[in-house]
């Protein structure tokens, strides 16, 4: 029985009510794996490695004589997104100077006086403290990184000296008119506004935080509601057909990215997921895959993260099939990681590699470009396609209802609704006897189903670039970014840059790149030898080749 009829039975308003109180997922989708516990150092040198020294005060430093004869004080400034201490330290010839000498750090270092909480204090102001006080320690690792530069590229700038009590909604009003048109911190590519998701969530960011200045009496009324905004559009699912799924997978083995995207096909991993797998997520033997963290990128490291939500947190079977490809992946996969970086060991691939890897193997197949968030997608509708129910669809997801399922899919079920009632409209037209076509004496055939074919495509198979000749990597979907590093005289590589919007041209602005750098570096051999120079680029050159206009 369908859930829709079942709700309908039951008396109940909405279908997603039914599903998350009456129904519930299999044992194997309840299985959980024993926590992860990572260990944190907290300090690699600290006290309590050397009981023997007088233990300090939390935050008042350390002193201890350096093997060299000098003093080395050292005091912790914070701590990393891993739980890492950071540290500065000061050095000196007698302990009385580094302690001096660690005091005055000390003070140096001592955060700013809190800002005094009233009515006239900037608007800037009042959003760092809401920020730091009430959204920040909820707020995930990811989250802190975009909240963050919201605060430092646009609100600050645009709102920030505005006094709380005289913020109005006109001024936010044109704040977002600004962002909207011109507000955009990198405007590299061309593009000068921020999108209008940006938009809605730095008025949602604003509005928060208004709103607990309205609950705690510093205003009257919040100037953020009145604010009209870009309407929110719901995202276009793209699908892909089996044809090109099927193009996809033939690539990606070509350029060995197989086992990643084959995975995707099977689970409907989100990216943050699937990149966040190491091999004690996955049993071999039973084919369970848990999944337990997300990868998430905080300034240019990757940093494991909890999941998304609690939903997130769950365990997926994995086809027989499927599994016994891992089987053979682990045997020439030593990293812990499922899909390790190929340049940075001990780390794995970071998603927008994979995003852009994804952009580049459906060039190269032939096929239209679509999000990686789309191959999500796909797997759910093939699912849902298949006979899936929606209850252990929205598990196998990580949705924390099954009314996200509904409401993403709900194109999907409703095709399968009327694929069913057609599916009656045949079986009750059967029952109506009806003549004969066939010739009298032949048998009629029975109809059988088309096998899908598969396709005859094959890979596109590149060539590697000779050295000498840069390398050219995509950005984004609408800039290309050429590069040329050589080795100059003075034993140094010097890298400059140069961008496009299409490959071709970056390639051939790379080749006037790297001929004028060769003439320059001939120079500057020339420039050494006669002990004129050092052999290093020219001085006027330098930092104005990093980034050529487009």
């Amino acid at each position: 029985m369908d859930v829709k009829t079942l709700s309908g039975i039951l008396g109940h308003t909405r279908a997603a009510f039914t599903l998350d109180t009456y129904t519930h997922t299999t044992g194997d989708m309840q299985k959980r794996a024993a926590e992860i516990v990572d260990e944190f150092l907290t300090d690699i040198f600290g006290e309590e490695l050397k009981p023997w020294q007088k233990k300090r005060k939390n935050r008042e430093g350390t002193v201890r004589l350096r093997k060299d004869g000098r003093w080395e004080g050292r005091v912790v400034i914070g701590y990393d997104d891993q739980g890492l201490p950071k540290t500065k330290n000061v050095l000196a010839k007698t302990k009385s100077e580094c302690v001096e000498k660690l005091k005055t750090l000390k003070d140096a270092l001592a955060p700013p006086a809190p800002p005094r909480i009233k009515a006239d204090m900037p608007f800037g102001d009042w959003m760092e403290h809401w920020y730091e006080t009430y959204s920040r320690p909820a707020a995930r690792p990811g989250t802190r990184r975009i909240y963050e530069g919201y605060l430092r590229l646009y609100i600050r700038p645009g709102l920030g000296h505005i006094p709380l009590n005289r913020l109005t909604a006109k001024d936010m009003q044109r704040f977002f008119a600004w962002l909207k048109a011109e507000g955009r911190a990198d405007q590299s590519d061309g593009e000068t506004g921020l999108a209008d998701s940006q938009l809605r969530n730095i008025h949602s960011l604003c509005w928060r935080a208004l709103e607990k200045a309205v609950s705690g009496n510093l205003i009257p009324q919040n100037p953020a509601s009145g604010c009209k905004l870009p309407p929110a559009r719901k995202g276009e699912m793209n699908l892909l057909s089996r044809e090109s799924m099927q193009k996809l997978l033939i690539q990606a083995k070509e350029e060995k990215y197989y086992e990643l995207f084959l995975l995707e096909f099977a689970t409907g991993l989100r990216l943050g997921e699937l990149t966040a797998l190491q091999w004690e997520d996955l049993n071999l033997t039973t084919g369970e895959l848990r999944i337990s963290k997300q990868a998430v990128v905080i300034g240019s490291e990757v940093v494991v993260a909890e999941p998304k939500t609690k939903a997130a947190v769950r365990t997926l079977l994995l086809p027989p099939k499927v599994l016994e490809v891992f089987r053979e992946y682990r045997k020439r996969n030593v990293s812990r990681w499922l899909f390790p970086s190929p340049k940075k060991e001990d780390s794995p691939l970071l998603p927008s590699v994979v995003r852009q890897r994804l952009h580049r193997l459906l060039d190269y197949a032939g096929c239209e470009r679509v999000r990686f968030h789309d191959l999500r997608h796909t797997f759910a509708t093939l699912a849902l396609e298949s006979g899936m129910d929606v209850k252990t669809l929205s598990a196998m997801l990580g949705h924390v209802s099954a009314a996200t399922t509904l409401d993403i899919y709900t194109h999907i079920t409703d095709d399968m609704r009327l694929t069913v009632a057609a599916n009656i409209d045949r079986s009750i037209g059967k029952a109506v006897p009806q003549e004969d076509a066939s010739e009298p004496g032949q048998e009629t055939a029975p109809a059988t189903a088309e096998k899908p074919s598969m396709t005859d495509f094959k890979p596109y198979v590149g060539r590697k670039r000779r050295s000498g000749t840069g390398c050219v990597s995509e950005i984004n979907d609408h800039l290309f970014e050429g590069r040329y590093s050589p080795k100059w005289p003075d034993g140094k590589k010097h890298a400059r840059n140069v961008y496009a919007h299409t490959r071709e041209e970056c390639e051939e602005k790379l080749k006037l790149l790297i001929a004028e750098m060769k003439a320059e570096i001939v120079e500057a051999q020339r420039l050494k030898d006669l002990g004129e120079g050092d052999g290093s680029p020219p001085e006027e050159k330098k930092g104005k080749r990093g980034k050529t206009r487009i």
